[in-house]
């Protein structure tokens, strides 16, 4: 009798807990509000950061793959450059698309949609050998790849008020450079273990998994778990008006937003900062596999550097941005592209035999790439377009942004199959110094605040 009532008092135990945190509602232990925001907020922040991680498991493994697909099918660069591009460019597209879609939507959805698809369409992939179907598979996945990072955007402007936003957009940043990173690790391991096909079957299954955890957690805003807006948070109104959905204030209203001269600049800002970001991480494998004699495992290994280094710079540069420039993003992106334009120079005329040279190189490329791409893609579409339009911003700059992305992919490939690497190297120079020069403009623009923060 005694063991039962011990088993029963341990079940009751185990009840309240449960009660305590599922999907907030907390029936038998009452936290308060700000209590309940920090749960919310650690939860959804690592749940996300998790789940846009593993989207670069599918998007990133094509660059590792490219030598072993040219071995096997005689493809030359220009023709793997039109298969990068075409992600870049279906990207670009889904990301107007799916910027608009993300505020009526919201992200839980789009993101586990576009997550389980573009797993599908890798494990299709690795089954592939024609040129065409190779380069429309390609494409599709990047319209899903698309699905991710506004929406995310959206759901990070909905949980976390303007004065956080550079610090947690830094931070939240760094789960692309990891995941691009983790990325180049697996791929390069399953590239160099099993062959090329691999990088995309074991990828296309994890974020499959993935995609369940993110529906699974993932809650788009405070109202829909009963806590107050964080417009009431502000204003101290922190009683709970019930479980409520995030409402959407028309395409009208997300569209209007992005008349905000601001989003332009950055948008096209970001234009130039892609061509030289992808340039490097489409390219670079290729580039020390061929030039520097490095084997495609170690290829692959040295290219992590870039997002790794990228994942500092972007805790760096949203600090900055926050504490040094009173959340004014621009001049922090200024300062860092101008020197990522140095690094790209410096970069090829390194001897080869300087390896280590070479690697703090590659180190500071990433730095100074990944710290004013985090906040041109994550902090000021918050900043600019509210969090009721942030999505629909994002997606419009990252759209901007992507068309330099899908002409890096093709145009470096050429330039380096018609004159050589340095060719593609001044392309990467100069859009590095392009973009810098747009940051330049918008030096002591910073928004307003308005009714939708």
């Amino acid at each position: 009798m005694k063991l039962f009532q011990k088993g029963l008092q341990s079940g009751r135990k185990r009840g309240r807990l449960f009660d305590r945190y599922e999907d907030g509602n907390i029936s038998r232990r009452k936290m308060n509000t700000e209590e309940q925001f920090k749960y919310w907020r650690r939860r959804i922040f690592i749940t996300l950061w998790i789940t846009y991680a593993t989207f670069y498991l599918c998007r990133v493994n094509f660059s590792v793959a490219i030598p072993g697909i040219m071995d096997e099918f005689g493809y030359t660069r220009t023709a793997l450059g039109g298969i990068a591009t075409a992600l870049f460019a279906a990207y670009a597209v889904g990301q107007f698309v799916n910027g608009q879609l993300g505020d009526k939507f919201g992200g839980r959805m789009l993101i586990t949609v576009g997550l389980i698809t573009s797993g599908v369409l890798n494990i299709i992939f690795g089954f592939s050998e024609i040129l065409v179907a190779l380069t429309l598979i390609w494409a599709m996945n990047g319209y899903f790849q698309s699905m991710g990072w506004a929406p995310s955007v959206k759901t990070i402007a909905n949980w976390f008020p303007l004065k956080s936003r550079g610090r947690v957009g830094g931070a939240y940043g760094s789960s692309y450079q990891i995941g691009a990173a983790c990325s180049l690790a697996l791929a390069g391991f399953l590239a160099g273990a099993f062959g090329w096909r691999w990088c995309f079957w074991i990828p296309g299954i994890l974020v499959i998994v993935s995609a369940i955890h993110c529906w699974i957690r993932v809650r788009n805003a405070p109202e829909e778990v009963g806590l107050p807006t964080i417009e009431e948070e502000a204003n101290k109104s922190n009683e709970s008006k019930g479980i409520r959905k995030d409402h959407h204030l028309g395409f009208g209203y997300t569209i209007k937003a992005l008349g905000n001269p601001a989003i332009w600049f950055m948008a096209f800002g970001l234009f130039g900062l892609n061509i030289v970001r992808y340039g490097f991480m489409v390219w670079a494998p290729s580039y020390m596999f061929e030039v520097q004699h490095a084997s495609i495992s170690t290829a692959a290994y040295k290219t992590m550097l870039i997002p790794l280094a990228g994942s500092v710079g972007a805790v760096f540069a949203g600090w900055m941005s926050d504490k040094v420039f009173q959340s004014r993003r621009a001049p922090i992106a200024a300062i860092m592209l101008f020197l990522l334009g140095m690094s790209a120079w410096l970069f090829p005329q390194i001897p080869v035999e300087m390896w280590m040279l070479s690697l703090l190189c590659l180190i500071a490329i990433g730095f100074m790439t990944y710290g004013p791409h985090i906040l041109i893609v994550a902090s000021a579409p918050m900043d600019y377009g509210t969090r009721k339009a942030a999505s629909s911003a994002t997606g419009f700059i990252d759209g901007v942004g992507y068309i330099g992305a899908a002409l890096t992919g093709i145009l470096s490939g050429w330039l380096t199959d018609v004159w050589g690497w340095d060719a593609a190297f001044y392309l990467w120079i100069c859009a590095s110094i392009f973009a810098g020069v747009l940051m330049l403009l918008l030096w002591n623009y910073k928004p307003g605040k308005g009714e939708y923060e």
